[in-house]
């Protein structure tokens, strides 16, 4: 059986901007994963709301993802495929980051996978890299407006060239989310159950091809 680890946010966890809830496991681009590959693999969600790559915090500072990785790794090993996508968090104001700072918050979590599980396993899983959805325009109007301004939007566009040079410089599968998915307009965060839908397709091709 092959193990896929979802290492992710909300948008991995599955947070419905509509009720600020969870939607539930067949409507989770994770869930719906799930279902297409059967029982030849074992899909496990690892998404926490509010999660970002390296950075602490200062309110929840147990969000960083760099803490959790190598215990969550341990746990669930021996992993054959690892699906991240992290960063959109990172493009708080709190954090004044670039794109290219965030992107690399990224690599270090890739090079943490990759020395850990080298050791730990005995062999590295391929890593499918997912650069985040774009931010929407309509941010101003979001209920996350005050975490988020409208330079994340143009900061959002940016994560495909720099996700795209560390999934290069790692040896990753890249696939970029937001060629195929925008977040849902109540938001402009959090993905609808169309976006969900759309990018468990794109997943399950990517990871058909790489089994």
């Amino acid at each position: 059986m092959t193990t896929i680890l979802c290492y992710g946010d909300s948008n991995t966890y599955g947070y419905s901007p509509e009720t600020g809830l969870r939607y539930p496991s067949d409507v989770r681009w994770t869930g719906r994963l799930q279902t297409k590959l059967g029982d030849s693999c074992k899909v496990i969600e690892e998404g926490c709301n509010g999660r970002t790559t390296i950075y602490d915090d200062p309110i929840e500072g147990w969000k960083n993802g760099l803490d959790y990785l190598r215990p969550c790794l341990n746990s669930h090993k021996p992993v054959d495929i690892v699906i991240m996508m992290l960063g959109s968090n990172d493009l708080k104001e709190i954090f004044h980051l670039t794109a290219k700072e965030i992107a690399d918050g990224a690599a270090t979590l890739v090079k943490d996978i990759i020395d850990f599980t080298s050791e730990k396993q005995g062999f590295v899983p391929k890593i499918i890299l997912v650069s985040p959805p774009e931010i929407g325009e309509g941010i101003k109007s979001s209920p996350f407006y005050g975490s988020f301004y409208e330079n994340a939007i143009d900061r959002s566009r940016e994560f495909p060239k720099y996700y795209r040079e560390v999934a290069e410089k790692y040896g990753c599968i890249f696939v970029d989310a937001a060629e195929h998915i925008q977040p849902s307009t109540v938001d402009s965060l959090h993905l609808s159950p169309e976006g969900h839908a759309k990018l468990a397709d794109v997943l399950l091709k990517t990871v058909l091809q790489n089994m």
